[in-house]
């Protein structure tokens, strides 16, 4: 699993996290805050497409 995420093919999931926080140090909420950051920061590039959602009409009110 490291090696996938290391290689950029796989995110921190929860579960790493806490690896990662054992092995290497800092928290799981550190690695986790990272790892939104990282996904955030691919979505408003635009390297991740992203459609709008279409709310029912009764959900505006």
């Amino acid at each position: 699993q490291l090696y996938r995420v290391i290689n950029g093919d796989s995110g921190v999931s929860p579960e790493m996290a806490v690896r990662l926080s054992k092995g290497i140090g800092s928290t799981p909420e550190t690695w986790l805050g990272m790892q939104q950051a990282y996904d955030l920061s691919q979505i408003e590039a635009g390297a991740i497409r992203v459609s709008k959602i279409k709310l029912p009409a009764s959900a505006h009110d």
